[in-house]
């Protein structure tokens, strides 16, 4: 079924722009709220926030529109995504959502909904929820109108969690750590968590005024965290996305480490410890196959999905993986969370640093990448992936990669844009394959 409202990850878009006002998310709160409407007891609905200026507008649109149907709210104020997702399932509340657009400029936002388990919503949640969308719906009585209350030690509740997760007999006491909160949601919490942990803490990206998040900071602007690091003569850095669900590493030279270098850290060091499930991780088709390779030689395996975390967690679940996630920094760690959550993972990577008593670039560097391109093709309309010259161009490249690389040719699911995406040893013979699939699918769009 076609998604009218609904996105890959909840609703998203320009703020002040349909369907991201405050109308809409008020009607979402009905809508939501409606829908969990379920059983004699009283529910409630957990609502967190990015740092986003549009951020108070949507949340006292969502308190308007939940309360109306006769749902109590809880509002934790800025909270990284995954924290949203753990006091959902904490406090039993019926939902939860964060009002964030995550690593996008702050003109943007968004809406993610969390089910009473601390999982995304499921297809058939979120189509019942469009369905009410575009219907009127019945308000609670007088006396049911729901209530809204702040609670202030939330901040606190998340931190203990995600120290939680740190292994008990390990400390970061002597360590140096660069964190770089994107000037978003865990702009508190992530720098205290690492101190309370014996880090000495070096913050970036903690000033927030509503309008700075993730500009030219943050895992998908590194430069600041690269020469932070090298500036401050700090042994890691730590980059966290604008709702701290994605996580890169910069190490002591201030070289970047994607996420499937530290998805190959966190998996071969719970493989010698005995706790990896699965007998592998979960990626997606981006994920370089240097990774692919590096675990086949240690005996473990690599399962690819389509991109984004929504896929990878539906795997992991359904076949029994602990440990999956993206390129870019996406990371689960099921044993601990729903969702990606970055500042867990990164406390995952801490922990093998600490271990190994060894720099960060030997420990993180877990293999040599191998040589990838990814192109964009714009195109106005048509199907130029099924054009006879295109197909062509794709049989061949597959022929001449076979064996020593890999293609990825896909239609974005948000732009009228075809990717195309190689890998293979030699960096020239990439770079022609996907010039000349680019070739084909501009002549077919023309």
């Amino acid at each position: 079924m076609a998604r009218k409202y609904f996105g890959t990850d909840g609703i998203r878009g320009k703020t002040n722009v349909h369907p991201m006002t405050a109308a809409m998310a008020m009607k979402v709160g009905m809508a939501a709220g409606k829908h969990f409407l379920r059983g004699d007891h009283k529910h409630r609905v957990v609502i967190g926030k990015d740092t986003r200026l549009s951020g108070y507008m949507l949340e006292s649109a969502l308190v308007a529109g939940f309360t109306s149907v006769g749902m109590d709210v809880v509002l934790v104020g800025p909270m990284p995504t995954p924290a949203v997702a753990m006091l959902t399932q904490s406090m039993r509340a019926d939902l939860g959502v964060m009002i964030s657009a995550s690593h996008n400029p702050f003109a943007d936002n968004g809406l993610k909904l969390f089910g009473p388990d601390g999982y995304k919503l499921s297809d058939a949640d979120e189509e019942a929820i469009e369905a009410l969308l575009d219907g009127d719906l019945p308000l609670a009585a007088a006396a049911e109108i729901g209530r809204a209350k702040r609670i202030d030690d939330a901040k606190g509740r998340y931190i203990h969690f995600a120290k939680s997760t740190f292994p008990t007999d390990l400390r970061l006491d002597g360590l140096k750590v660069v964190v770089d909160c994107a000037n978003g949601a865990a702009y508190q919490v992530a720098p205290s968590a690492l101190w309370e942990l014996g880090a000495e803490v070096i913050a970036i990206g903690v000033e927030p005024n509503g309008k700075n998040i993730n500009d030219q900071v943050g895992s998908t602007a590194p430069l600041t965290l690269c020469e932070t690091v090298v500036a401050s003569g700090a042994h890691i850095g730590i980059a966290l996305d604008g709702d701290a669900d994605r996580l890169i590493v910069a190490d002591e030279h201030g070289e970047v480490v994607d996420g499937d270098q530290l998805m190959a850290t966190i998996a071969g060091g719970w493989a010698r410890q005995g706790r990896l499930q699965g007998g592998g991780l979960v990626a997606t088709v981006m994920s370089n196959l240097g990774l692919e390779r590096h675990l086949s030689a240690q005996g473990l395996g690599l399962i690819r999905t389509n991109v984004g975390d929504r896929h990878v967690l539906e795997k992991m679940r359904s076949s029994g993986y602990n440990v999956g996630g993206e390129q870019s920094g996406h990371i689960i760690l099921t044993d601990y969370a729903t969702t990606g959550d970055g500042l867990v993972a990164a406390l995952q990577v801490l922990a093998e640093l600490v271990r190994a008593g060894a720099p960060a670039s030997e420990v993180l560097h877990r293999f040599d990448p191998l040589p990838q391109l990814l192109k964009n093709v714009r195109f106005a309309g048509g199907k130029p992936l099924d054009d006879a010259r295109v197909k062509d161009a794709i049989a061949a490249a597959e022929a001449e990669l076979d064996g020593t690389g890999r293609l990825l040719i896909r239609k974005s699911g948000t732009e009228p844009l075809i990717r195309v995406m190689a890998e293979g040893e030699d960096m020239a013979q990439v770079e022609t394959v996907v010039n000349r699939i680019c070739d084909a699918v501009r002549v077919a769009a023309a």
